[in-house]
Order: C-alpha cells, then structure tokens, then sequence
C-alpha cells in the first residue's frame, strides 16, 4: 500500500505523511503547482489519494472569491476527474465543517442542511457537489471530510495566540462570553485516516471529523496556563467594548479583529459519532485535553529552538 498527498507540505500534510511513513508506508507528496495531475502523476498502485491542498480560510479578509473557488472547487474537480480514471481505490477530499455552516446553534452533524455565508465555505461545497455528484466505480470510495479546527504541533494560529497571551502573564479578557467548541488533534485525524482506509467496510459519503468532546475558550486558557505552570488569569471585560476593538482591528494591524473574535468566542460543536459507527468504534484515542496540551508544549519547544 502506497499513499499520495496534495498539500503535502503544510501542517497536516507533513503530519500524514510522518504518521504514515512511520507505518512503513510509502507515501508521495504530490505537488499541484504548474500544472494538473495527469494519469502518470497518479499511477504507481497507490491505495489511497489525500487531497489537501487548498486555499485555507483568511483571517484579514483580504483574498478575492475567485480565488477560493479556482483552488478549492476547480482544482479538486480536476484532480477528482483523474482518480476516477487512476487504479486508486480511496479519494480523500478534506474539505470542511464551515462547508455546512459558518455558525451553529447546538451540534452540528452531516445531516445538517448546508448553508455556508463565505466564499471559503461555499467553495468547499460546491466542490462536495460535483464530487457526490459524479458516478463513482464499484471498485473506488470516496470520502469527503469536514475538520473541525485541527491543532497539533508545527501548527500556530489562534491557539499560538492564547500560548503567547498566557505565556506573557497577559489576563484573558473575554472571559464574559460562554461557549464551547471542538477541535480536532492531529494525532485523531491521523488515527482516523488510517482506520478508514484498512477497513473495507466503511462506506463512502461525507464525515465530520472532531475530538469526543469540546471546550468552552475560558477551558482552553485554563488549560494552557496549567501546562505552561502560570496562574489562571480571566477578566470578563464588556462585550460591547471588546466589539468595538475588533472593529478598530479590521482596519489597523491588531492581534484583534472582528473575524479573530469570533473563532475565539462562537460556539461550535461538531458531532463525530458518524465516523465512530463506521469503524465501530466508542472514543477516540486522544482525549482533546491530551492534545491541547501536547500542541501548547510544542510551542514551548520550538521557543527554545528559536522558531517561534
């Protein structure tokens, strides 16, 4: 068994690639740049295609629409359109959980209705259709994944935001808002990958990808600051006041914005019970608190090694 990644060089991509390499299985990184992947590109007897590259969701809200729809529907369809044509048995399309919904109200699971708001999400979707769309060989599965936020180490963004907060001895400030969201560990995602992938049994279709259980944000510095040795420091400032220093955020160069505020205090709680049927499985082998402590200690390393 053999494995091909797009996107290999990002954070997921390099983490599958480790995961499966120390499996002993062959994997090859397949770059999608300059030109599209061709039947060559794709024969070789690889058991399974992970496409993960694409254009990930901006922060500043600065990147065009088009952009995201050439990357993540155009060029999926595209290399979509050769596997069916390719030996491969296994397409992986991560696509994900803001291709049903920018925001939730209770948990969110794939019988969801679709609705996303942005281009990013819309993007992810309409290259969902086009791919559950399409007649699919009785020798081939396709499985569509929609992450939740994935964190791990080699990965920075919001939590590498909290890490720095805490670790400065800065107080949380917005511990006023109430929420709980899930997120996802690498070390699952990776589990999960190689699970579906030797089991014969597990049907193709769309599965949402989550630890077992979620974390309110005032959980999440609780537990940075105990990892990290520092005392737990909540303020509950204003909402009102917080809203009007995002806005200022989404003109001036400021570690908040209106976008920002909003992945750290929404509620966002996705369902992983699908996937878990499927492999027959009850938990995942990481529990969520287990792997927010070990992305927030690789901060710590890569400080000491001068990366961050």
């Amino acid at each position: 068994m053999s494995i091909i990644i797009t996107g290999s060089s990002g954070f997921v991509g390099k983490n599958l690639s480790f995961f499966f390499q120390n499996l002993e299985v062959p994997v090859r990184g397949l770059s999608i740049r300059g030109e599209f992947p061709t039947d060559h590109l794709l024969a070789g007897g690889a058991k399974a295609l992970i496409h993960l590259a694409g254009k990930a969701h901006d922060l500043q809200n600065v990147a065009r629409a088009e952009e995201y729809f050439h990357v993540n529907r155009d060029l999926t369809i595209r290399i979509f359109d050769d596997f069916l044509q390719s030996d491969i048995r296994d397409f992986f399309y991560f696509s994900s959980v803001k291709a049903a919904a920018d925001q939730v109200e209770g948990v969110l699971d794939e019988n969801f209705m679709e609705n996303p708001k942005t281009p990013y999400g819309q993007s992810k979707l309409e290259a969902e259709k086009y791919l559950l769309a399409k007649e699919l060989p009785r020798d081939k599965r396709l499985f569509i994944i929609r992450p939740c936020m994935i964190h791990g180490p080699g990965n920075k963004g919001n939590l590498n935001l909290l890490f720095k907060l805490v670790e400065k001895g800065i107080p949380w400030p917005l511990a006023a808002y109430e929420n709980q969201r899930s997120f996802l560990g690498i070390d699952n995602l990776c589990f999960l990958i190689e699970q579906m992938i030797n089991k014969d049994n597990v049907a193709s279709g769309v599965y949402n990808f989550a630890d077992d259980s979620s974390l309110s944000t005032n959980d999440l510095v609780n537990i940075i600051s105990s990892t990290l040795g520092k005392p737990l420091k909540l303020w509950s400032v204003s909402p009102k006041i917080i809203g009007t220093i995002a806005k200022i955020g989404d003109v001036l160069p400021m570690p908040l914005n209106s976008e920002r505020l909003k992945k750290l205090t929404e509620s966002y709680v996705v369902s992983n019970q699908k996937i878990k049927s499927a492999l027959g499985i009850n938990k995942l082998p990481f529990t969520i608190e287990d792997n927010i402590r070990k992305t927030i200690n690789s901060f710590v390393e890569s400080e000491k090694e001068g990366f961050v």
